[in-house]
Parts: C-alpha cells; sequence; structure tokens
C-alpha cells in the first residue's frame, strides 16, 4: 500500500509542475494563437540561470528566485519584441517553425554556457530531511513543490478572473478587434502573455531541478508537458491545471506499475504521449477546450 502512496505523491507533484509550465503554454495559445514549442528550453534556461545564481556565484535562495524571474520577463520581452512580434500577420506554420527555431538557439546557448553534465543545485531549495506522514516518509521538496504549484495557480487563476490585466488578456483571447475597439493594447497583452509563460516555466524548472538536478535534457519536459495542454483544451486556463495533474498520476502509475510486474523500462518517457494518441481519439478538444463547428 505504501508503494502505491508513493507512486500517488510523486504523481501529484510531477503533475503540479506539469500544470504550472501548462498554464505558460495556455496563456501563450489563447492571447496570440501561438504553439511555443519553445516552452521547455525556457523552463531549461530558467533552471540554469538559477543555477548560476546559487552554485557559481552564491547568491541567498531567495535573491536568486527574484534575480531569475526578473531575467524571465526581460528575455519574455526580448523575444515577444524581436522575434515575433515581427511576425504578427504571418502564417501560423511560420510561427511554429520559429518557435521551433528559437529552442534549437536557446537549447545550442545553454550547452555552450552551461555543458551537457547533469549539475544539482548545492545548497538546496529546501531541507533534505524527510517528512513522516500516516507513517510514509515524503521529501520536503516534494511537499514544497506541490504545495507551491497548487498556490501559484489558484493566484494566476485569481489574476485572470478578477484583475484588470487579467480581464484584458481575457477579452484580448476572444477577439483581438473587440479588444481593440475597447483601448486595449493587444501589443501589450501579448508581451504580458509570454512575460507570465516564461515566469511559470522558470518556477517549473527550478522546481525539478530541485528534484531531479538539471541537464541539457530538461527542454524535453515541455513536450511532455504537451498531452497535459490538449488534454485539458489548448485555450482552457482551467484545463492546464486538471490536465497537468491527470498526466503526471498517469504517467507515474503507469510508469511504476509496468516496471514493477513486468519490468519494462523507460514507460515514463512514452506515457505521456500514448495518452496523447488516446486523448485526441477520444476528446479533440480536451475536456475544457472549446469546440469549433464550422457550416459549409
Amino acid at each position: 500500500m505504501e508503494f502505491y502512496v508513493q507512486l500517488l505523491i510523486s504523481g501529484l507533484v510531477l503533475g503540479s509542475i506539469y500544470a504550472l509550465v501548462a498554464l505558460g503554454f495556455a496563456i501563450i495559445y489563447k492571447s496570440t494563437s501561438v504553439v511555443n514549442f519553445a516552452q521547455g528550453e525556457f523552463l531549461m534556461v530558467g533552471a540554469y540561470f538559477c543555477f548560476s545564481m546559487v552554485v557559481q556565484y552564491h547568491v541567498p535562495w531567495l535573491w536568486a528566485f527574484l534575480i531569475t524571474m526578473v531575467f524571465s520577463v526581460v528575455l519574455a520581452l526580448l523575444v515577444e519584441r524581436l522575434v515575433l512580434r515581427p511576425m504578427i500577420g504571418e502564417p501560423v506554420i511560420s510561427i511554429i517553425m520559429v518557435t521551433i527555431g528559437l529552442s534549437s538557439v536557446l537549447r545550442s546557448v545553454v550547452t555552450a554556457v552551461w555543458g551537457t553534465q547533469i549539475k544539482t543545485y548545492d545548497p538546496p531549495l529546501f531541507p533534505d530531511t524527510p517528512i513522516n506522514l500516516a507513517g510514509i516518509p515524503i521529501s520536503q521538496v516534494y511537499l514544497w513543490s506541490f504545495g507551491l504549484s497548487i498556490v501559484l495557480l489558484v493566484l494566476f487563476g485569481l489574476f485572470f478572473k478578477y484583475t484588470k490585466a487579467g480581464i484584458a488578456m481575457r477579452a484580448t483571447a476572444f477577439s483581438n478587434q473587440v479588444a481593440l475597439s475597447m483601448g486595449i493594447s493587444v501589443k501589450r497583452i501579448f508581451a504580458l502573455a509570454w512575460c507570465i509563460s516564461l515566469v511559470v516555466s522558470s518556477i517549473g524548472g527550478i522546481l525539478i531541478g530541485n528534484i531531479n538536478g538539471i541537464n541539457i535534457s530538461l527542454g524535453h519536459f515541455g513536450l511532455k508537458v504537451f498531452p497535459a495542454v490538449i488534454l485539458g483544451g489548448l485555450d482552457s486556463i482551467l484545463g492546464a491545471a486538471v490536465g497537468g495533474i491527470i498526466i503526471g498520476v498517469l504517467e507515474n502509475f503507469s510508469d511504476g506499475l509496468l516496471k514493477t510486474w513486468f519490468g519494462l523500462q523507460g514507460i515514463k518517457e512514452v506515457a505521456p504521449f500514448v495518452f496523447l494518441v488516446i486523448i485526441l481519439m477520444v476528446k479533440p478538444y480536451g475536456l475544457f477546450g472549446t469546440e469549433e463547428i464550422e457550416r459549409v
């Protein structure tokens, strides 16, 4: 029984981080109709930048975290202004190819600066001493990562629902023309969407880095989040959160059970994409996605 509880807990932790990164995916798509294939690389860059602050320059964790968030905002503004804004009005496939090219550039930069070896945060963000819950030892990094992810998801949900900027983003997502007629600067909303996306991705990278360490393969995390976004609905903020939790739990259980019962290895890398195929067959628009009906 303890084994299944540990699978559930680690699945919830992984799923909550998936949800956080999926939120960035959904925000960009909902606001700009762009599928950002560089999301995983942004997560990787944020994790490595924070690593440099903490390990190489010995900056205290709080300040390192805040500096990383500022760096993420600056990077988001540069990418949106210099790379993506000139692409407004171009075919969707062209914009997608730009994000794929951007992911390759970021991966090359990280490789050149930090190399490809696995690196760990020293000191770690959270204490190493496990906590016993109902007789089951649980690492504090799992508890803190899950708690922080849920808090951030709730805060961003309240932001989109009640703040002026959040309402403006929802209006822009509904219709750019309507938003412009109401005096909303669509370009500023696009920039804000990219800033939020990079901030949540960097936070996700820092949390994953404290659990598993960081290396160049961290960039693939963005692709693993994609099934969560599809499950929840590509244009749904709520769906990103729900989809991330579900995919994290399913992935962890499939990996743990198939490895235990049949000795199969590497299932964790494949499971999200198996779920993606099944999801697209059953719910093409996801659990909370907007169905598009075309009449001819």
